[in-house]
């Protein structure tokens, strides 16, 4: 926490684009992502969600209707 205190602008740049652990009594206090980390792993996290959807309408198909796109 201390070093990072000092500059945390310094910290992130060394990081490059790899996440940081800030420790507080040898413990995470917080993690530290850049911008572009972020939106990666919120769109990981996005897709993961619609895999699961997907996953649990396939568990289902044999309820599905067929559609046609004009139909859309």
């Amino acid at each position: 926490m201390s070093e990072f205190k000092k500059n945390p602008a310094q910290v992130l740049r060394t990081a490059g684009e790899k996440p940081v652990a800030v420790l507080s009594h040898n413990r995470p206090a917080f993690y530290m992502v850049t911008p572009r980390l972020c939106e990666s792993l919120v769109e990981e996290m996005a897709n993961g969600d619609l895999d699961g959807l997907e996953r649990q309408r396939l568990a289902v198909k044999d309820t599905a209707v067929e559609v046609g796109l004009e139909q859309l």
